[in-house]
C-alpha cells in the first residue's frame, strides 16, 4: 500500500514547498524543523493504521471510556538525515522503542557507489510494528540494506516505511523486493532519478541541508 501524503492539500504542502526552495534552504534550523514536523504528519496519518483498545479513564468529575494504542511501534531511522524527522516521529509516538542504523553511499572512481551498513542499534521486534523512517526514497537500496539488517532483530508484524521525497523508481523497488506485509508513506513522489540516484526535482542532500556539509 502507497500512501502519498502531499496529494491532499493541507499544511503538509507549506513545509515540502519550504524544504524545495533554494531560497529557506539556506536556514538549517526552518529546514529541520520541517523535517520534524512532516515526521509529526506521517506519524499521525500511520497511526490510523495500527491497533487501538477501549480504556476508561478518571476525570474529575467522572469516567471516559477512550480509545488508546494497544502498542506503540519501533521506529527506525538511517543516520544522519533522518534524526529530524525521526524526532517528529517520536513526538507523537512518544513510548516507542528506536532503532539507530548507518547507512551511506560509498562512491568508486568509475562514478558508482555501493550502500553500506555498518552501525545498528535496534530493540527485539518481534511482533511489533516497525516504522523505518528515511527523508529521501531514492533508488530503494538503502532501505533495503537497511530493513534486512533490522530482521535479525526480530521479525515485526507489519512494517511502515516512510519518506519525505521519494522517487517512482525507489518506491517500485520497494514493492518488487520487500515483504507485501509493507506500507510506503510519502509527503511527495517525484518521477525523475538521475544516474548519479538523485532525486529530480527533490530537495538535494537532506543531511547537508539538515547539519552542514560533509567531507
Amino acid at each position: 500500500m502507497i500512501h502519498e501524503l502531499g496529494k491532499e492539500n493541507t499544511i503538509l504542502n507549506q513545509f515540502i514547498a519550504e524544504m524545495r526552495d533554494v531560497e529557506v534552504q539556506n536556514d538549517q534550523m526552518r529546514f529541520r524543523k520541517n523535517l520534524e514536523r512532516s515526521g509529526e504528519i506521517c506519524a499521525y496519518e500511520i497511526s490510523k493504521k495500527l491497533e487501538w483498545i477501549k480504556k476508561e479513564v478518571t476525570t474529575p468529575l467522572g469516567t471516559s471510556e477512550v480509545s488508546v494504542l494497544k502498542q506503540q511501534p519501533a521506529i527506525a531511522t538511517i543516520l544522519r538525515a533522518g534524526l529530524p524527522f525521526h524526532q517528529g516521529m517520536l513526538n507523537f509516538f512518544d513510548k516507542a522503542e528506536n532503532a539507530f542504523i548507518s547507512a551511506y553511499r560509498k562512491h568508486h572512481k568509475d562514478g558508482t557507489f555501493d550502500v553500506q551498513v555498518e552501525y545498528m542499534s535496534c530493540p527485539d521486534l518481534t511482533d511489533k510494528t516497525l516504522i523505518l523512517c528515511d527523508p529521501m526514497l531514492a533508488t530503494g537500496a538503502s532501505i533495503e540494506l537497511v530493513y534486512k539488517a533490522l530482521m535479525r532483530n526480530g521479525r515485526p508484524k507489519h512494517t511502515h516505511i516512510a519518506s519525505v521525497i521519494a522517487s517512482t523508481q525507489g518506491v517500485d523497488y520497494i514493492k518488487k523486493n520487500l515483504p507485501n506485509n509493507i506500507s510506503i508513506w510519502c509527503c511527495a513522489i517525484d518521477d525523475e532519478l538521475t544516474a548519479q540516484a538523485y532525486i529530480v526535482p527533490g530537495l538535494g542532500d537532506a543531511g547537508d541541508l539538515a547539519f552542514g556539509n560533509k567531507i
